[in-house]
């Protein structure tokens, strides 16, 4: 196995968490950078864990259609010059531009994404043509380019939600919020990227509603990426990000519209409710909610739904020994994503064929 120069590409918070564990281990014995775009508390999580980076968009973009353009014409360029002068082996991440100068200087590009390409219409057809290869949970389609994916049993959450890599810390919930009820987390999503679009999730009236119903149950704590109006503010959770997952793991129910933080509580077998337009377009969370009964997937509109289902978990007997029962037989059937895509990327192209290959070669990795 030869030493490697390998480029991992963040371009949000959730990619920080996806890759820390691979970039410790593949740091053991390659070379490993790590480039970013500025996107909300991204560089807060590297510097706390203390990993150097290089910011090829320090001053992030505008959420217009022409910001978003641009924003992806300035990182490209600079991860153009990055590439001719560093000469990656292999280019990981999400990201477009990875695919388009991996095409253009002839570098690998191991694009990792979780989201259906219907889902993802515009980045789909932006990033898989150049991808040499894609890496998806078997219960994600991506589209035309499905003969270029290799599917594996697990989500992007259990390459740090896995038992393997987090053993919740309720002391470090202490250390912010009161621990002598039970605690919701409701949390609001910004909504704003391009396939966003005409995505409706909680809004206000909805907000103040979720809020009455859980009064009489324990504490009610807010994570927002959008402004909160002044009714919410005493419910905003003022925690470093990156003790997050901590407070997850301990909350009674988890009620959103974000994907992300939906998926992180079915892992950690918290109850989730996930209120917006992508509800039933997205296979993971469909996975996670249908076949293992984690969370429920509400659309918007259906407000009255929400509100029932919410009463129903919050009257529901043995809750926590149900969905950590739930939990298990979910885990029990997926691999650990962190050790999967560490070896991966460690011995590609040779991965590639084995996968291709023998399919069932991932068990290994639980």
């Amino acid at each position: 196995m030869e030493n490697k120069r390998i480029a991992i590409y963040l371009g949000h918070p959730a990619h920080f968490h996806l890759f820390k564990n691979v970039i410790r281990t593949l740091r053991q014995k390659h070379e490993v950078n790590i480039l970013i775009k500025k996107k909300d508390v991204l560089e807060n999580l590297l510097q706390k864990y203390g990993f150097l980076y290089n910011n090829i968009l320090k001053k992030g973009r505008k959420d217009t259609k022409l910001g978003i353009l641009w924003g992806l014409v300035k990182r490209s360029l600079r991860l153009f010059v990055y590439c001719v002068n560093h000469r990656p082996n292999l280019l990981i991440g999400t990201s477009v531009e990875n695919s388009l100068i991996g095409f253009i200087l002839g570098i690998p590009v191991v694009n990792v994404n979780e989201d259906d390409a219907a889902v993802v219409p515009l980045y789909a057809k932006l990033s898989y043509p150049g991808a040499t290869i894609i890496l998806a949970p078997y219960v994600c389609n991506c589209g035309k380019w499905e003969y270029k994916t290799i599917k594996y049993h697990s989500y992007h959450e259990l390459a740090y939600l896995h038992p393997n890599h987090f053993t919740p810390d309720f002391s470090i919930v202490q250390r912010y919020l009161a621990t002598d009820k039970p605690y919701y987390i409701i949390r609001f999503a910004k909504l704003s990227a391009h396939h966003d679009s005409g995505i409706k999730g909680i809004d206000n009236e909805i907000a103040n509603q979720i809020i009455q119903i859980l009064k009489p149950h324990g504490n009610i704590y807010i994570t927002s990426e959008r402004a909160l109006g002044p009714q919410f503010e005493p419910y905003r959770m003022h925690i470093d990000p990156i003790d997050m997952h901590h407070v997850m793991a301990f909350a009674d129910i988890y009620i959103g519209d974000s994907q992300t933080m939906a998926a992180e509580a079915g892992v950690l077998g918290v109850p989730f409710i996930r209120y917006n337009d992508f509800v039933g377009r997205i296979g993971y969370l469909r996975d996670l909610e249908d076949n293992y009964n984690l969370g429920f997937g509400i659309k918007s509109g259906q407000e009255e739904v929400l509100m029932q289902t919410l009463k129903n978990l919050l009257h529901m007997s043995n809750r926590k020994e149900v969905f950590q029962e739930r939990r298990k037989k979910m885990l029990d059937d997926k691999i650990d994503y962190a050790k999967f895509l560490t070896w991966f990327i460690e011995n590609f192209p040779d991965s590639k064929h084995i996968m291709q290959d023998n399919p069932d070669f991932q068990y290994q990795f639980k």
